[in-house]
């Protein structure tokens, strides 16, 4: 089975215009490229808060969240703990 890429609002397939208007690294001023250079990679979490999970959901409930911004998933985090606080899980 081929991995197909989903094309949304955050993976989405450049046109050949915008791959003409693109720019190298090495096409960047020289001080962005030693700023950019100099980012230390992020490691891994001294403490595991959270745990990577897959879980399907329905669209309209991604939808709501995607729509609300950057941070969407920790957004449904906090909704899913809220509602264990006021739920009880026979």
């Amino acid at each position: 089975m081929k991995n197909k890429l989903k094309i949304d609002d955050e993976n989405f397939e450049w046109s050949a215009e915008e791959l003409k208007k693109s720019k190298t690294f090495k096409d960047l001023p020289e001080s962005l490229q030693n700023k950019l250079a100099s980012r230390k990679p992020r490691g891994a979490q001294v403490l595991p808060t959270k745990v990577s999970t897959t879980i399907r959901l329905s669209s309209d409930v991604i939808e709501a969240f995607k729509a609300s911004g950057s941070g969407w998933q920790t957004r449904i985090d906090l909704a899913l703990q809220e509602w264990l606080r006021e739920h009880t899980l026979a």
